[in-house]
Order: structure tokens, then C-alpha cells, then sequence
């Protein structure tokens, strides 16, 4: 165990596993979220049943798979994924301090990059991930707080509708944008990160690493695509005029 701690091989072994947790979550929870646009086209958006029980027949999509989260192994398996997130993001934060103290400056902890010049993601991992970590806890006020927080602990209060906490947050143009730059720097992180996870564990060859490269972006795109048109339809959904029946009764009463 001191091994993953003390080497710097070690060190980047962990940031990369927990990166892959990292990627999971992030796959899930965008799914999830998309499925709030999908809910626009079939005109279902905002439908939740009045009953309390799990996959209702009146629920649209994304309230159904917000239920599905709340089923038993996805509800072991989440926050065994968040756990690798967050160790992610405390593990990157005590290698950058580390490296601070050791070289004088702020520079990244990962093997040198084989490429003939590194991205600016590359060589800024330390910057986007204090600007990602900043704007997750923005995002967690707007959900975590709303949902699980009362769920699990009993603070606050509890709100059902999954419908009414994203009009809530994206109801504001700059809101939206601030999310847009968040989702932003994510992919750069995220393209930079996937790659680099690979070439850890020694796939770093001339053959396979353009490959991840690509493979990276396209994850890092897929991912940040999917936030991005969740955000971007609830603003929509909000401001247009066949929301605003459902906005002004579901949203403006409770905020």
C-alpha cells in the first residue's frame, strides 16, 4: 500500500483508476439527464404522477430514470463511483500541493506526455480541476441538496420532482453559461485525463496512443454533450411559452 502512495508511478495509478470511476458516473448521470430532452420531443417533459411509488405510468423519461438510480444495485453502485470521484479530486489536490512544495510552482504530476508538444489541457490539469471542483460545489447546492442530502441525512427539504430542481437552476441565462464553462474545462480535463489513464498503465505506444487520443475526445464529447443540452433545453423549456404554465405552478411556488 505505502507503494501507491510514496511512488510517483503509484501516485498517477490511483488518479487513474479513479478517473475511470470518474468517467462512469459521469456517463450515468448524463444519460439520465439527456433523457430530460428526450422528454421535450415526446411532449413529457415535466410529467410526474402524483403518486409517490417508483416508475409510475404518468412519469416522463427522466423521472423514471431518476427512480431507476434509486433502485438497490444502482443505489450501492452510485455512491461507490462518487467515493472514486471524490477520492479522485482529494488525490489530485494533495499531489498539486505536493508538487507545489517540492518544485516551487504549480506543475502537473503525470509522466511526460511522448508527444512532440503537450495540449494546454496537459500541461493546466491542476487549473481545470480547481475550476471544476469550484463550479461542483455550485452544481451540488442546486441538486445533491435537494434530493440525495435530505434523502440520506435528513437536512433540508426533500424535493420529488426532478423537473422542478433543473427549471429552478437553469431559469437564468448566466446561470446556463457558467454551466457551459464548467462542462467546458471538463472536457478539456477529461480528454487530457483518458488518455493519460492509459499511457499510466504502459498502453503509450506509437500504435495505440493517437488511437486514445481520439477515443478520449470522443468520451470527453459524448459526456459533455449531454450536459450541455440538458442545461441549454431547460432554459428552453423554461422561457418558452408552453413551459410557462408548468414553470409558473411546479417552480415559482417553491422558489
Amino acid at each position: 500500500m505505502a507503494y501507491f502512495v510514496t511512488s510517483s508511478i503509484g501516485k498517477k495509478f490511483i488518479q487513474s483508476l479513479t478517473g475511470a470511476f470518474l468517467i462512469v458516473f459521469l456517463l450515468l448521470h448524463g444519460t439520465i439527464n439527456f433523457f430530460s430532452v428526450i422528454d421535450s420531443f415526446h411532449g413529457t417533459f415535466g410529467a410526474v404522477a402524483p403518486d409517490d411509488t417508483l416508475f409510475s405510468e404518468g412519469d416522463g423519461l427522466f423521472k423514471l430514470g431518476c427512480d431507476f438510480m434509486s433502485t438497490g444495485f444502482i443505489s450501492i453502485m452510485v455512491p461507490i463511483l462518487a467515493l472514486g470521484f471524490a477520492i479522485h479530486i482529494l488525490y489530485g489536490i494533495w499531489l498539486t500541493v505536493g508538487n507545489y512544495i517540492r518544485r516551487g510552482g504549480i506543475k502537473r504530476y503525470e509522466v511526460a506526455s511522448k508527444a512532440k508538444n503537450d495540449s494546454w489541457s496537459a500541461k493546466n490539469m491542476a487549473i481545470l480541476g480547481i475550476l471544476i471542483l469550484g463550479l461542483l460545489g455550485f452544481h451540488l447546492t442546486h441538486f445533491w441538496a435537494k434530493m440525495q442530502l435530505p434523502e440520506m441525512f435528513g437536512i433540508g427539504t426533500y424535493e420529488d420532482n426532478p423537473y422542478t430542481l433543473l427549471m429552478a437552476t437553469f431559469s437564468k441565462w448566466w446561470i446556463v453559461a457558467l454551466y457551459i464553462v464548467w462542462f467546458i474545462a471538463l472536457y478539456l480535463h477529461l480528454e487530457h485525463g483518458f488518455w493519460s489513464m492509459f499511457q499510466t498503465v504502459g498502453w503509450n505506444n506509437k500504435k495505440w496512443l493517437p488511437r486514445l487520443r481520439w477515443i478520449g475526445r470522443f468520451i470527453a464529447a459524448v459526456i459533455v454533450l449531454l450536459f450541455v443540452a440538458t442545461a441549454v433545453n431547460a432554459y428552453i423549456e423554461v422561457n418558452c411559452d408552453t413551459a410557462s404554465g408548468f414553470w409558473t405552478e411546479a417552480v415559482a411556488a417553491r422558489f
